[in-house]
C-alpha cells in the first residue's frame, strides 16, 4: 500500500513533464529507506505542498523553504553557490561569501576539484575492471581521500594547496591511463573522464571551477529531485572520505570500500536525471561509511588501547605549553613522543578531547589536559592560549592576528598566510612553545570532565542499563550530539550561552540518561546544573562517547541493547536528537538512516539542498524532523515520537 506522500508524489509526477530516465516515481528496493514502495515523484517547476508531510515539522521551517524557494528565485550569477554546510546563507546558498570564510576564488576551486574527483572515479572504476591491484591503486586511493577531504566545510582555504591536489590528481590520472593500457583495459569516455586540467595555472583552474558550480550542474541535469540526490550523495561522499582518511592516518585502508567511493563518484560524473541509480548512491553512501567507522573505531582501540573512562583536567597546569585540535589522534601521538622530556605539556581542544582515555595516549604525563571548547569558539580560545596550536583537521577559522604567528596547520588543512607542516616533525612548534610565556601557574583546585565512554565501555553495563530501564530507574535514554556550530539558530556565537540542545539537556527529566558525543556535546558537558549528575542507581547521567565518529559507538551500544531486549532499535526507549552542520554529520546521517532509524530531530535547521520532495519521502518513512519548541519537543520524544 502507498504511504501518503508517495501517492501524492505520484500524481505529481504523473501532471508534470520530467526527463525520461527519471520518471519512475516508486522504487522496489530492499533498502529500509525507501522500503514499503515508497519514492520521490519528480517535478522541475511544481513544488508540492509539504504541509501532510511535514506534519510534525514546526511552521518555521516550512515559512523558512517558502523564504529560501523565494530568494533561490531572486538569485542571478552568484559570485559562488555554496550551501553544503548548514549555515548557508539565509538557508539558500553563501553567494558572495561563505558563512565560514570561504571567498569565491575557494568556493571555485574547491568546486573543481569535487569535479576532478568525479572524473578519477571513472577512471579507478576502470583500472580495476582491467585488473589492477590494490597497490597498484593505492596512489590514487589515498589521493581521493586527501582531495575530499580538503574540500569540507572549514578544512582548506588556501587555493594554492587546493590547485596542488588538482594537479596532483591530474598525474594520477595519466598514470591509471597507463596502467589501464598496459593491462589491455577499456579507458572511460565522456566529457568528465576527458577534462585535462593539467596546464591551467590557478587562475585557470578558478575559471573552471566556475564552470562547474552547485547552479551549472544543477542546470545540466534539469530535475531538482534528481539534483538534491546528487548533492546528498556528494556531500556525504565527503564525510566518508574524510573519515578513510583518519582510517589510513593509523594504517588502515580497505579496497572494497575505496571501489566503492570510486564507483560512487563516477555515479556522480553523470548528468543524467537517473533518479533510481542516484538512490542507491546515496544508500551506498550511508553503508560505506558505517563500514568505514567500524574501521576506524577498531583502528583507534588495536593502536591506543581500549577507551577507559577517564577524569581529563580541565584547568591550566604551570608551564610552557602547546594546544593541538582537530580529530587526527596520530599527529597528536606524535607531538607527544616529541615534546617528552622538553618541559613542554601539551593540551587537547575540541574534538581531541576523547584522547585522554585511550591507555596509549593517556600514558605519557605531559599530556596534562584539554583546553577550551568546541571549534568555533577558538578565536578567543586560540588567542587566549599562551603557546602554540597545531590543527591537524577541521575545523579552523581564519585565525586573529594576535595568534597567527603561532599556529600551524597539518594534513589536508590550509589557510594562506599559515604556517602548514608538510609532515610530523613538530621541531618548530617546539620551539615557538619555549618561545611563549606558558602558562604562569596551576589552578587550584583542578576542574575534571570524564571521557571514555565508549561502546566497549557501556556495553558491560547493557544489563544494569536494561535493570534500570525495566524498574523506571531510567525512564529514557537521549543521544545528544553531533556537528556544532555559531549560527544564530543555535542562540548563542559564545558557546557557554543557551543553545537548544543545552536547553533541552537540562529540561528533561532526571531519570533520563543523555549519551553524547561530537563537538556539540560542549553544549552539554559544560552545563553547570547537569555537572556530575547521577541516576538513581548511581550510573553517570552524562556520557561523553567521544568524537563525532564514535556516533559508531551509539550505534554499537543501541544495537545491542535491542537484541538483548529482543526488539529493534526504534523500539527501544531511545530517543536521537542531532546537532548537524558539515559533511561528516551527513555521512552520519545517511548511515542512520540506511540501518532504518525514525525519529531523528536533526537542527537547528535541515539541509538546504534537500528539496520539499525529497523531504516528503524522509519524513513520510523515517519521521525525520527539524528541532523545534524544546517543551514541545521533549514532550514528543518522552511519547517515543
Amino acid at each position: 500500500m502507498l504511504s501518503r506522500a508517495t501517492s501524492r508524489l505520484l500524481n505529481l509526477s504523473r501532471s508534470t513533464t520530467v526527463p525520461k530516465a527519471a520518471s519512475l516515481s516508486i522504487y522496489a528496493s530492499s533498502s529500509p529507506l525507501f522500503s514499503g514502495n515508497a519514492g520521490i515523484g519528480m517535478s522541475r517547476s511544481n513544488p508540492i505542498c509539504v504541509s501532510n508531510a511535514t506534519r510534525n515539522a514546526p511552521s518555521k521551517q516550512t515559512s523558512r523553504r517558502a523564504m529560501a524557494t523565494a530568494a533561490s528565485a531572486s538569485i542571478s550569477n552568484p559570485a559562488m553557490f555554496c550551501r553544503q554546510c548548514e549555515q548557508t546563507q539565509d538557508h539558500v546558498a553563501c553567494r558572495s561569501v561563505g558563512i565560514c570564510g570561504k571567498t569565491p576564488e575557494t568556493s571555485a576551486m574547491q568546486d573543481g576539484l569535487v569535479h576532478t574527483l568525479k572524473c578519477m572515479g571513472l577512471w579507478c572504476v576502470a583500472a580495476r575492471e582491467a585488473g589492477a591491484t590494490s597497490e597498484e591503486m593505492y596512489e590514487a586511493n589515498w589521493w581521493t581521500l586527501r582531495s575530499a577531504f580538503s574540500t569540507l566545510t572549514n578544512v582548506n582555504f588556501d587555493e594554492e594547496r587546493i590547485a596542488e591536489f588538482i594537479r596532483e590528481g591530474q598525474q594520477v590520472k595519466k598514470n591509471l591511463q597507463e596502467l589501464i593500457q598496459k593491462k589491455g583495459g577499456t579507458a572511460p569516455t565522456g566529457p568528465v573522464a576527458s577534462i585535462d586540467l593539467s596546464d591551467m595555472d590557478t587562475t585557470q583552474l578558478e575559471e573552471f571551477g566556475y564552470t562547474v558550480s552547485i547552479p551549472k550542474l544543477k542546470e545540466a541535469m534539469g530535475n531538482d529531485d534528481c539534483f538534491s540526490l546528487m548533492e546528498i550523495a556528494t556531500y556525504g561522499s565527503k564525510g566518508v572520505c574524510a573519515y578513510a582518511a583518519h582510517c589510513h592516518q593509523l594504517g588502515v585502508m580497505n579496497e572494497e570500500v575505496m571501489a566503492g567511493l570510486h564507483e560512487v563518484f563516477a555515479k556522480l560524473a553523470s548528468s543524467k536525471a537517473d533518479m533510481n541509480g542516484l538512490l542507491a548512491n546515496v544508500l551506498r553512501v550511508g553503508a560505506l561509511n558505517g563500514k568505514v567507522l567500524a574501521m576506524l573505531d577498531e583502528a583507534h582501540a588495536t593502536k591506543f588501547g581500549v577507551p577507559q573512562p577517564t577524569q581529563c583536567k580541565v584547568t591550566a597546569t604551570e608551564g610552557k605549553a602547546i594546544l593541538i585540535s582537530g580529530h587526527d589522534l596520530m599527529d597528536l601521538e606524535e607531538l607527544l613522543k616529541q615534546t617528552e622530556g622538553t618541559g613542554v605539556n601539551v593540551y587537547t581542544h575540541g574534538e581531541m578531547l576523547p584522547a585522554h582515555g585511550y591507555p596509549g595516549l593517556k600514558k605519557y604525563s605531559h599530556l596534562v589536559g584539554n583546553f577550551g571548547t568546541a571549534w568555533q569558539n577558538q578565536k578567543f580560545e586560540f588567542s587566549a592560549f599562551p603557546g602554540p596550536i597545531v590543527v591537524t583537521t577541521n575545523c579552523i577559522l581564519e585565525p586573529r592576528r594576535m595568534y597567527k604567528d603561532r599556529i600551524y596547520s597539518i594534513n589536508e588543512v590550509g589557510v594562506s598566510g599559515v604556517k602548514h607542516l608538510g609532515s610530523r616533525d613538530f621541531s618548530e612548534v617546539i620551539a615557538k612553545a619555549k618561545s611563549c610565556k606558558g602558562f604562569p601557574k596551576t589552578i587550584s583546585p583542578p576542574e575534571y570532565h570524564t571521557v571514555g565512554f565508549n561502546h566497549r565501555a557501556v556495553l558491560p553495563l547493557a544489563g544494569e542499563v536494561i535493570d534500570a530501564v525495566q524498574k523506571g530507574v531510567i525512564s529514557r535514554i537521549f543521544l545528544i550530539g553531533g556537528c556544532d556550530g555559531s549560527q544564530f539558530d543555535r542562540k548563542s556565537y559564545v558557546l557557554l550561552l543557551p543553545s537548544y540542545f543545552t536547553e533541552l539537556a537540562e529540561e528533561l527529566p532526571d531519570d533520563t540518561l543523555i549519551l553524547t558525543l561530537g563537538c556539540a556535546k560542549n553544549r552539554i558537558i559544560h552545563s553547570k546544573k547537569l555537572l556530575h549528575q547521577t541516576l538513581a542507581n548511581g550510573m553517570p547521567r552524562v556520557m561523553d562517547m567521544g568524537q563525532c565518529n564514535d556516533s559508531y559507538s551509539a550505534i554499537v551500544v543501541a544495537t545491542e541493547l535491542a537484541k538483548a531486549l529482543n526488539c529493534t532499535v526504534n523500539d527501544l526507549p531511545l530517543s536521537l536528537c542531532l546537532s548537524h552542520l558539515e559533511q561528516k554529520a551527513a555521512a552520519v546521517l545517511l548511515t542512520l538512516l540506511q540501518m532504518g532509524v525514525k525519529n531523528i530531530r536533526l537542527g537547528p535547521s535541515l539541509p538546504a539542498y534537500i528539496t520539499p520532495n525529497v523531504l516528503n519521502v524522509l519524513v513520510e518513512n523515517y519521521n525525520l524532523m527539524p528541532t523545534g519548541n524544546v517543551q514541545n519537543d521533549i514532550k514528543g520524544m518522552m511519547a517515543g515520537q
